[in-house]
Order: C-alpha cells, then structure tokens, then sequence
C-alpha cells in the first residue's frame, strides 16, 4: 500500500510538474520601421519677368478681374512652358519699354512690339509671332482721298510706337496734327469726346479696341492698308537684351515647337477668325 501511495504521489508530482506554465522571459520590442521619407517639393520653375503693356485689346488687355489676357499673354505663357519658365507680368507704359528692359526691369518684352531697324539698334529680337497691318480711321463719311485730305485733322497715336512713326512721316507732312498718347485706350476715349478726329492703329487691335464696341459707332477706315518695312517693320517679336543669345535661342525654338504643335493655331482661334501669323 505505501508503494502504492508512494508512486500515487510521484505521479501526482509529475502531473502538477507537467501541467505548470513556464514563464517565457520577455522579448525586446523590434524597432520601429523608419517613416518613409518625404516626397522632395517640386522645384520652383525660374521666373521669366514679362513686360506688357495691358491697353492694346484683343492683344494685351485686363480682365474684369484685373488679370493679364489677350493674344499676347496667352503666346508668353506658352512660350513659357515650352522652356520651362513661369511667365511674372510686368505693366508698362509703351514708350517707356525699352529703357525698361535695358534697365533690367525684366527679362522680355511680350506685347506686340514690331522688329524695326530702329529697335534692333538698341534690343534683340526672336523670331516672329504674329504680323498685321495698321490703318487710319476717321469719322465714317470723312472725305478721303489721299493723304492730303487729312490736312488740319487731329490724329491720335500710341507714343513710341511704328504707328506714331508713320504718322510723323507721312501724315504731318501732309498737314495733319499728330497727338501721341501713353496709351492707346486714350486715343479712343478722346476720338469719342471730340478731342482727336481720328487714329492711326493696328487693323486687328483698332478693330477689337474701338471699332467694334458701342464708342466706335460712326468710325471706319480710310486709305490702303498701311505695311511699309520702313515704319512697321517685318513682324512682331519678342524683344530681349544684347547679348543674350542663349535665351533667344530658346525662345525661337518655343516659337517654332508652337507653331507645329497645334498651340499657336489654338491660341489664335481664340482671338481671331484669320490667320495672325501672316505672311
């Protein structure tokens, strides 16, 4: 019977052995996986400093907002794409352009400025984008013959531009008054008060900045269409500095990428129902 009880015992041991829970020692806690480092900010595109001047419609002009549009801003910022540049706009009076850029107020000038002989003395020009004749308009009905028939009118023009150029060489001479303007937004609003009796102008901008709204009712064009190399120059351009051959060549290769893309043809259907490129 002890034998009994005594291996009822070891067995019981064994059992109550067998049944304990063994305590594992605890694990060191892994490190925690590194946060996934942060996506690099895009890098800011370098500026290109755009003058303008924002009183040349359909060109150039101001939205209700007083946002920068036109033909000429919507050419700058694809321009600006094509090389990798974000277009800052810079107002300008007209005259005061050149001085402006040679005084490095900006980088370019975008706002239908003509290649002349004259401007290629002083700035550098890209290629061509875009070319339209000027035009004189008077009061519809005027007696119009030659230039002479313009004698003691008094005609309003942008002050700096080819147009005042003409003006000064074929219209005074013929005894016309010639009366330049900062801006060509004033031309119009002294044609309609009484104050000038007539323009010469861009045919497209006059057009879309007078002759087509309510002010310009009783206005139309006389003469042939003004194109003369020697005042209006072969195009319109991009102006820039002396010297800087690199950026010219980027522009006129943007100029060229536009041209076969399909963006110039985009831009220009928006503002216009003919070809602007001309020829």
């Amino acid at each position: 019977m002890k034998n009994v009880l005594l291996s009822l015992s070891l067995i019981g041991a064994a059992t109550l052995m067998g049944c304990g829970k063994t305590e594992a020692p605890p694990t060191a806690a892994a490190p925690a996986a590194p946060a996934p480092a942060a996506a690099p900010a895009p890098a800011e595109m370098p500026e290109l400093k755009v003058a303008i001047d924002p009183t040349y419609e359909p060109f150039t002009f101001k939205t209700a907002d007083g946002k920068p549009t036109g033909f000429d801003v919507d050419i700058a910022d694809a321009l600006c794409k094509e090389i990798k540049r974000k277009c800052v706009y810079v107002e300008q009076v007209w005259d005061s352009m050149i001085p402006g850029l040679q005084a490095k107020k900006y980088d370019v000038i975008i706002s239908s400025m003509s290649v002349t002989e004259e401007r290629q003395q002083v700035v550098d020009f890209s290629d061509k984008y875009y070319f339209t004749p000027s035009r004189i308009v008077v009061k519809t009905g005027t007696p119009f013959t030659d230039l002479a028939s313009l004698k003691g009118k008094k005609i309003g023009v942008l002050k700096g531009s080819t147009q005042e150029k003409y003006a000064m060489g074929e219209l005074k001479p013929a005894g016309a008054s010639v009366v330049p303007y900062e801006a060509q937004d004033q031309v119009y609003l002294d044609i309609k008060s009484g104050r000038l009796d007539g323009t010469v102008a861009d045919q497209v901008e006059v057009n879309g900045g007078f002759l087509s709204k309510p002010e310009g009712a009783g206005y139309g064009f006389v003469g042939p269409v003004l194109s003369e190399a020697k005042y209006f120059g072969t195009g319109v351009g991009v102006a820039l500095r002396k010297g800087e051959t690199a950026l010219k060549d980027e522009l006129n290769a943007a100029i060229k990428a536009i041209r076969s893309n399909g963006v110039y043809e985009t831009v220009s259907k928006k503002y216009f129902d003919f070809d602007v490129y001309g020829n």
